[in-house]
């Protein structure tokens, strides 16, 4: 009889999935070891990179940035596929902007006098909580932050430089109509956490962990976009495999695995393979390994669903106990963006749209601009793409990004235009600002992400990213099943990297360690 290959399915064409297959194509299946199969559910390759265009402009919908270039695989990628020069524009290829309006409610220009300290203190806030300094500077004190939130840090932090500096909660009014000193500030200060909050995904800053934040590593380095798109990385990757080794539409709803069932003659014969994957579609796929790349946000709905659920991503048994309270434990979170095409009759008085950050009154107690939707007050700034682009990008995270997945785009348009209009009301502009177009990621109600990324939520721990990553079954925990065949199921993913989550540099590096796992199961490398 003869022997059938190994197959290795992965599940997930993003940028874990890819990469590992990438990986096993070339020092694997090259070497007649081992066959491989990347299913996913949706039409495209990427996951939650997606490269498009908008007003004429490369503009990314998902992943953006190459998180610092030193030593960073993707940069490396970048470079070799010249993917980092274009002659067409693209979103943020000036880099970040500098010098911003910062505007209160209602259209007050606040002085940077005012502003800088505040922003001062958040940074130096992060940069202690990140370890990247030993003191928050200016005789502030936090005491009781280990085992707390990074948002009870900066709660504190803030309480502190009042202290410090003798505030009063009672300010006279000085030169920005009914705000005094201590809301402005408060709302400045509110203003960096929403845009912190984009950064993580986490709803609320209190939702995160503390200690987590100084474990979480960047590449050193600038932060910079690439010129012909994200998309390019994973297109390059995948260009070294066969045709169909990729197949689109495929919806997973079920692995059946076998923890407990020893395997006898695993090869003879493709009904011997442990694992069975269910597809939406009616169809199955039998495997000996499969590496599982689908986001948390869908292994916790998995999780947390009922059996009768249809298209839910599940596995049959279910994952063992202590794999499901790391799951649930972790923290992952919505982050969407949203683009905006300025009207032709645009006209501040400038050349250029500025860089807008845009401080929202905070307290229930005051009185509020009623055009304002609620969905708005929590994003931080509004600013073009690049230097003299008309198209503007602002950013939203958590209950308002869901929000945003929800309204039209005639809706999104109209409160927008209104928003802005009122901050350019200030003496020496007309205050009109229109929009003709938009165009907003939706991750949060895709099926196949359910939102953007993970993070460390208190409760949580680094120790969680590392239980979710790994492969079962694990024989150390069903130790009546060390005769099992090993490597059933394994798993990739941003949130499987315990000092890279949440970016795609992360989930690459997780493809290429499950890969690495499988070619030293299969002694194709020394790893």
């Amino acid at each position: 009889m003869v022997m059938k290959k190994a197959r290795i399915v992965i599940i997930g064409a993003g940028m874990a999935g890819v990469t590992a297959a990438n990986k096993l194509y070339k020092c694997g299946v090259k070497k007649g070891a081992f066959e491989v199969c990347v299913v996913e559910g949706g039409n495209r390759i990427g996951g939650r990179i997606n490269s498009s265009e908008f007003g004429g402009d490369r503009i990314e919908m998902g992943a953006t940035w190459i998180h610092g270039i030193e030593g960073s695989p993707i940069h490396k990628i970048a470079q070799e596929i010249n993917s980092l020069e274009s002659e067409q524009p693209w979103e943020c290829m000036d880099g970040f902007l500098d010098d911003p309006i910062t505007i209160a409610e209602n259209g007050y220009v606040l002085n940077s006098s005012l502003v800088d300290p505040i922003s001062n203190l958040f940074n130096n806030l992060m940069e202690f909580a990140q370890g990247k300094r030993e003191t928050i500077g200016d005789g502030i004190e936090v005491d009781h932050v280990n085992g707390s939130s990074v948002g009870y840090l900066l709660a504190k932090g803030l309480e502190s430089y009042w202290k410090l500096e003798s505030r009063k909660e009672t300010e006279e009014v000085f030169g920005y109509g009914d705000w005094n000193k201590k809301s402005l500030e408060e709302a400045i200060f509110a203003m960096h956490e929403n845009t912190q909050r984009t950064y993580t995904a986490a709803n609320d800053l209190h939702n995160l962990d503390y200690l987590a934040e100084s474990e979480y590593v960047m590449f050193p380095g600038e932060e910079i976009t690439i010129a012909k798109g994200y998309s390019s990385i994973i297109e390059s990757l995948a260009s070294v495999l066969p045709s169909g080794v990729i197949q689109l539409n495929k919806k997973v709803t079920s692995i059946e695995w076998q923890p407990e069932c020893v395997m006898k003659n695993k090869h003879a014969g493709d009904h011997s393979r442990p694992v069975k994957i269910q597809f939406l579609d009616g169809t199955s796929m039998s495997a000996d390994h499969v590496v599982v790349t689908v986001s948390l946000g869908v292994l916790k709905a998995g999780i947390f669903s009922n059996n009768n659920d249809s298209g839910v991503f599940k596995f049959n048994p279910p994952l063992p106990n202590y794999k499901i309270e790391a799951i649930s434990r972790l923290g992952y979170g919505t982050v969407n963006k949203l683009f905006l095409k300025l009207g032709p009759d645009f006209n501040l008085g400038v050349d250029q749209f500025p860089f807008l950050q845009m401080v929202f009154r905070k307290s229930d107690h005051q009185v509020k601009n009623p055009k304002i939707p609620w969905w708005i007050r929590r994003t931080a700034s509004l600013s073009p793409i690049y230097k003299k682009s008309n198209v503007l990008l602002s950013w939203f995270a958590g209950e308002e990004a869901l929000e945003l997945e929800s309204l039209s785009d005639e809706v999104i348009l109209d409160e927008v235009s209104t928003t802005i209009s009122s901050f350019f009301s200030h003496k020496g502009s007309n205050g009109n600002v229109k929009f003709d177009k938009v165009l907003k990621s939706q991750w949060g109600n895709d099926p196949l992400f359910m939102g953007s990324y993970s993070y460390i939520a208190t409760g949580s721990n680094i120790a969680d990213m590392d239980t979710v990553a790994e492969p079962l079954p694990n024989t150390t925990v069903f130790e009546s099943t060390s005769d099992s065949p090993l490597l059933q199921i394994l798993f990739a993913g941003e949130a499987t990297h315990r000092t890279h989550y949440s970016t795609t540099h992360g989930a690459y590096l997780s493809g290429i360690r499950e890969a690495n796992r499988l070619l030293q199961h299969y002694h194709c490398i020394d790893v």
